[in-house]
This record gives C-alpha cells, sequence and structure tokens, in this order.
C-alpha cells in the first residue's frame, strides 16, 4: 500500500502553531482525503496508512504523530489490534488515539477505551467539532 503525506501549506497568521503530525488510518479514501483536507487546511502534516498492516509498518518507521485517528474495522489487522501495539510500542504509548468509526454500539465504544483511546468518534461526524477535538489532545 502506498503511503500519502499530506503537508500543511505555509500559513500567513503569525499566531499559527509549526505543523503538527496525524496518523490517519483508514480503509475509505474518501473519508481519509475528507480527514486529510480538514486537518492540513488547519496546520497539520497527514501521513496515511490504508490498512492495518500498513499501519503496523508505520508503527515502526514513522516518528511519532501528535495524534492517530484510526477506524477500527480495518483490513488484515483490526483497529482493535492496533491500539493494542500502539499503546505497547516504546514512544508511541502516550500518543492521543481518536476513534474514527461508523460503530456506534455501546460495546464498541466501551472496548475501544478499556484498549487506551482518549476519544471516540462516530460517523458521519461534523467537520468542525472532530478537527477541535483533534486539535485539543495535539495540544495536551
Amino acid at each position: 500500500m502506498i503511503e500519502r503525506t499530506l503537508a500543511a501549506t505555509p500559513q500567513t497568521d503569525p499566531t499559527a502553531q509549526p505543523p503538527r503530525d496525524v496518523l490517519v488510518i483508514e480503509d475509505d479514501p474518501v473519508v481519509s482525503r475528507l480527514v486529510g483536507h480538514l486537518l492540513t487546511r488547519r496546520g497539520f502534516t497527514v501521513h496515511v496508512a490504508a490498512d492495518g498492516l500498513h499501519a503496523q509498518t508505520l508503527l515502526k518507521t514513522l516518528p511519532r504523530p501528535a495524534v492517530v485517528v484510526m477506524d477500527v474495522m480495518l483490513p488484515y489487522v483490526s483497529g482493535f489490534e492496533l491500539i493494542t501495539e500502539i499503546r505497547k510500542t516504546p514512544g508511541w504509548d502516550r500518543v492521543p488515539v481518536i476513534v474514527l468509526t461508523s460503530k456506534s454500539q455501546e460495546r464498541d465504544v466501551l472496548r475501544a477505551f478499556d484498549a487506551g483511546v482518549n476519544d471516540y468518534v462516530v460517523k458521519p461526524f461534523r467537520p468542525d467539532e472532530f478537527v477541535a477535538r483533534v486539535r485539543r489532545l495535539a495540544d495536551s
């Protein structure tokens, strides 16, 4: 799978923060493009993994991002398995993780929080609220 990186464009606002990296793990190309667009417009640099196997590779090769945004329904390796791996990977163990998924049942939400995620957003989502959640975790 080819990794896509969307870099933030230079901003003219002198109070703007420097770009921060976000790893998006999402198999739906429409959703990953939308999330990438929303975040790069706000100064983030976005790296995209389209499946769980590619995400595992990035855990070993990518510098630690400010935030991970991920679906839990992924090909090859589930998002729940990836959350466990992220929490066990030195340097990544404290990276904030936001689950972005269509799974809205309480048992899925609880499973994600029990695995160590910091936030849970159900698709379809409100773009500005989503970006605010990413920004809050990136700034903490």
